[in-house]
């Protein structure tokens, strides 16, 4: 199973991004971006279920943040408008099998992270 995370980068406040994750070895139920700033715990941003594409996001996410996956490619993405400075962390993209599942712990197999940097 791997988990390939790509698509950060450094960003002005007010942009855009989009972050891919490509997932290749097995078909997991429940899909999730986490981000982790510096000096602080892993947290949870959005999910996504494989089989009914349901999206689910932190509160703090919701309105700028967007989890979709391609079948085409079997890839994961989180799109973020708006990019803020407090947006700056490391984002990683993980794959378990629990369905409603917002804690680190949940989840089973976690990419390499892609690094977002926001310059004010």
């Amino acid at each position: 199973v791997q988990l390939q995370a790509s698509g950060g980068g450094l960003v002005q406040a007010g942009d855009s991004l989009r972050l891919s994750c490509v997932a290749s070895g097995r078909t997991f139920g429940n899909y999730a971006w986490f981000r982790q700033a510096p000096g602080k715990e892993r947290e949870f941003v959005a999910a996504y279920t494989w089989r009914g594409g349901k999206q689910s996001y932190a509160d703090s996410a919701k309105g700028r943040f967007t989890i979709w996956r391609s079948n085409r490619d079997n890839t994961l993405y989180l799109q973020i408008i708006s990019l803020k400075p407090e947006d700056t962390a490391v984002y990683y993209c993980a794959a378990g099998y629990r369905t409603n599942a917002r804690s680190p712990q949940d989840y089973d197999y976690w990419g390499q992270g892609t690094l977002v940097t926001v310059s004010s």
